[in-house]
């Protein structure tokens, strides 16, 4: 028979679990890693001319994306242009890179299995014998594990070409040169401590599943059991 089981820690974890995933998804797909050098406006003389003034604007370079602006000269108006630089995977701009996101996928796809259970661990509780709790935790230390390989090897790319092209001559592994680092870089990193306190935090929402209480409501023949 299932028995519903939700107590505040497990609640919260499941949450926190869910919120790693997409934190980690979302920083990984965007364009936002580096921030480049500010390159001047395309159309600076016609602004002069039309006695306008246009901020230069910074391109931004992520894993296997970029977004950059350009101009339509006719309308003198902006846009942004966002998408993959690389095609395929031998494209992304440097093998360290290609750990990284290696690594990086790697994490995120156990991240996402572990966010898809939990949500299921109300009803289950155990795998073969074995706490699912638990089980959820080791992933999600697994996973924090590859996140930070992959974000220990990024900056060792910084010296490719296409970054120096976006962060200037100066720029090599580990110096951002004229770059600076953007929201998705913080993303991942907040997002790997959050890993591994969900990795922790997984242990006391077995131990509130399991104690005694919950025990208790069970052999009184409650199927659905909320604790706090």
């Amino acid at each position: 028979m299932c028995h519903v089981i939700v107590t505040c820690r497990s609640m919260l974890w499941t949450l926190l679990s869910i919120v790693v995933a997409f934190a980690e998804l979302i920083a990984f797909m965007s364009a936002d890693w580096l921030i480049g050098k500010a390159k001047p406006s395309s159309s600076e003389e016609g602004d002069n001319r039309t006695g306008g003034s246009q901020e230069p604007y910074r391109p931004t370079l992520g894993i296997y994306g970029r977004c950059t602006r350009i101009s339509h000269m006719q309308f003198s108006r902006r846009d942004t242009l966002c998408g993959p630089y690389a095609e395929n995977f031998s494209e992304i701009a440097s093998g360290f890179w290609q750990a990284t996101a290696i690594f990086l996928a790697m994490g995120i796809m156990i991240l996402c299995t572990v966010a898809f259970v939990s949500v299921f661990t109300m009803c289950v509780q155990s795998i073969m014998k074995k706490s699912i709790f638990n089980v959820c935790g080791l992933l999600q230390g697994i996973a924090g594990l590859f996140l930070i390989l992959g974000l220990i090897l990024y900056p060792a790319g910084w010296g490719c070409q296409k970054a120096i092209s976006y962060c200037g001559p100066y720029a090599s592994a580990y110096k951002l040169g004229d770059c600076s680092l953007g929201w998705a870089f913080y993303t991942a990193i907040g997002g790997t401590v959050l890993t591994f306190i969900c990795a922790v935090f997984s242990a006391q929402a077995e131990i509130a599943t399991s104690s005694d209480k919950v025990q208790e409501e069970i052999e009184e023949g409650k199927n659905l059991i909320c604790l706090l």
